[in-house]
């Protein structure tokens, strides 16, 4: 049986600074403590301990920031090492079907296996939905835009409904006193916050989804977290927002599962 367990994290330094100097690098990117902090909770474990590696997740058998569930969670890094945490439940199935694609050296190997494992999620986890494969990012150095925004109560009045469920306070661009674009921060832990943005029709092309997400971003750090930031492959938009808000494209992944509606 794959045995659950405790996050893993490794002191002070980047982790890739850190595993056996035998084994090749996980990453070409030095990842801060506290986002490795992050990721052992998040995902179940840091760093991975073979090219795809499975783990049993409790916390993923629990309800995550908005009383959601989500069944698999990971990352996978632009060397095509991946960590995937998974329920309990399931867990064994998943981390056999792992094995079984024997994803060793070799990048593209290496790549080509996680792509494989996320195809066949729904089937692993027993439930209807997709496996999804989309663009993870993270910063420590926002860009040194204005500010775009004011933090306000999710229950303000004049904060829309879709950042209702994030709690606490959202991040919101008001004109004439009415919202017109803001930012939701997914406090998935004391280390990793996640930040999504969505701009009025009538707004877009200004710069101000940019300029919130890392004014945003700035707040995270101060508050002692890594902002990260997701976003589908093909969305140039939310791209070019990353970028600009200095999120740069690592060529990391996040892997997941959405269950159909």
């Amino acid at each position: 049986m794959t045995t659950p367990r405790p996050p893993r994290h490794h002191g002070n330094r980047p982790y890739n600074q850190q595993h056996d100097s035998n084994r090749p690098d996980v990453s070409r990117h030095d990842v801060p403590h506290r986002l490795a902090e992050h990721l052992a909770r998040w995902a179940g474990g840091w760093p991975p301990r073979v090219p795809l590696d499975v783990v049993a997740d409790p916390g993923a058998a629990r309800p995550r920031w908005d009383g959601g569930f989500s069944p698999a969670t990971g990352v996978a890094t632009e060397n095509g090492w991946a960590l995937l945490g998974v329920d309990p439940a399931r867990a064994d199935g998943v981390a056999a079907f792992a094995a079984d694609l024997g994803a060793g050296d070799g990048v593209e190997r290496r790549q080509a296996a996680v792509g494989r494992l996320v195809d066949a999620l729904p089937g692993l986890l027993g439930r209807d939905g997709i496996g999804v494969r989309g663009a993870f990012r993270w910063t420590t150095e926002p860009a040194a835009t204005p500010d775009a925004g004011v933090w306000l109560p999710v229950d303000d009045p004049r904060v829309p409904p879709w950042l209702h469920p994030f709690g606490g306070e959202a991040l919101v661009t008001l004109e004439d006193d009415v919202y017109v674009a803001g930012v939701g921060v997914k406090r998935h832990d004391p280390f990793g916050h996640e930040l999504a943005v969505v701009t009025d029709e009538q707004a877009r092309g200004r710069g101000l989804a940019r300029r919130l997400v890392a004014q945003a971003a700035r707040r995270v750090l101060d508050e002692g977290a890594v902002p990260t930031y997701l976003h589908a492959p093909d969305n140039v938009a939310s791209a070019r927002v990353a970028d600009a808000a200095g999120f740069s494209d690592r060529g990391w992944s996040v892997l997941g599962f959405f269950p159909r509606p």
